[in-house]
């Protein structure tokens, strides 16, 4: 038998074709691995093809040989990701607001190409990136990687703080540059963003990553180690209502019995919860971030949650109540 252009690629090339053209619900004959690495330029016999499925197991591939009818087939077994956890994945990416259309369809493509063409086909049917809230920051992927870059070798950044302003476009926030330790990044309310320190207030701070622009690592060390000791990033996202600051207070929501859940969803399960002298309703007491989001999130929630201390907490909020019906007199 006369040897193929792409002989020495043989192993490479059968790889290939296992890993493209089968799954679970589809095999390869004998004739028709044959066939296709012929396309490739490559020729074999049978027990060369015998020999090769056994060195791709030996090296990890999960290659099955079974009957299927009349034939013998092979196909791939297991994967690194099944088609569950692939279809997973592109749903979380079509999701992420912080991640703009462009990218999100570039991820999806990468993604495909770990199942078979059969699932890439399915993946490919989930597709609904277009029309979604996106950001419009490309330049997101590199501003994380610095940021990643500068909390491993323990180094403050630098950075502009952009907003959007009537023209639809990001200006900066201040005129001057922020300059601030990264310690963790954080996915919380469709976006990402930075949970940094900021030597000036003394205070933990958050930024949106899709907002921060011309971001440079610095040559001075981080501050603030002392405050994240004992961080509890989950507690801190539970409380700052849609990231933006205020004072932290732990307040207590009076609730109707059968809405508890919104606020163990919100909080988690570290809050506590007793009777109210109501009937049917309980008391929760919890730390928030005191601020017109932690309000306006009250207000949608109309009559079944109400907040009952502190008096101060309560004032602001009737404040907060009566500025608004004022609005739409």
């Amino acid at each position: 038998m006369p040897k193929g252009t792409n002989q020495k690629l043989k192993l490479y090339y059968l790889a290939k074709i296992l890993l493209e053209e089968t799954d679970d619900e589809h095999g390869l004959t004998m004739p028709d691995i044959l066939d296709c690495l012929e396309q490739y330029g490559v020729t074999a016999d049978r027990k060369s093809i015998y020999t090769d499925i056994e060195a791709l197991n030996e090296i990890g591939l999960d290659v099955v040989g079974e009957k299927a009818g009349k034939y013998f087939v092979y196909h791939i077994g297991s994967r690194r990701f099944e088609l569950a956890e692939l279809k997973l994945l592109v749903d979380a990416i079509q999701s992420f607001k912080f991640i703009t259309e462009k990218k999100s369809n570039t991820l999806i493509k990468k993604l495909t190409t770990l199942a078979s063409t059969y699932e890439a086909s399915q993946l490919e049917r989930q597709l609904s990136v277009q029309g979604r809230v996106k950001t419009m920051n490309e330049s997101i992927y590199y501003t994380v990687d610095e940021i990643h870059n500068a909390i491993a070798q323990n180094k403050k950044i630098s950075f502009k703080y952009m907003t959007w302003n009537t023209e639809k476009k990001l200006v900066p926030k201040k005129n001057e540059t922020y300059i601030i330790s990264p310690w963790r990044l954080t996915w919380n309310d469709d976006n990402y963003y930075l949970i940094a320190f900021d030597a000036e207030s003394g205070k933990i701070k958050h930024y949106r990553v899709d907002k921060m622009d011309k971001i440079a690592i610095l040559d001075e060390k981080r501050e603030g180690k002392e405050h994240f000791k004992a961080f509890d990033l989950a507690a801190y996202t539970n409380r700052v209502f849609g990231m933006f600051g205020g004072e932290g207070t732990v307040v207590t929501l009076t609730v109707k019995d059968e809405a508890v859940g919104i606020l163990l969803d919100r909080f988690g399960k570290d809050i506590s919860i007793k009777p109210s002298k109501k009937k049917g309703w309980s008391d929760v007491r919890t730390e928030v971030a005191v601020s017109e989001q932690f309000f306006g999130w009250l207000f949608g929630l109309g009559t079944i949650v109400k907040i009952t201390a502190p008096a101060s907490v309560v004032k602001a909020y009737k404040e907060e109540l009566n500025k608004l019906q004022e609005f739409y007199k």
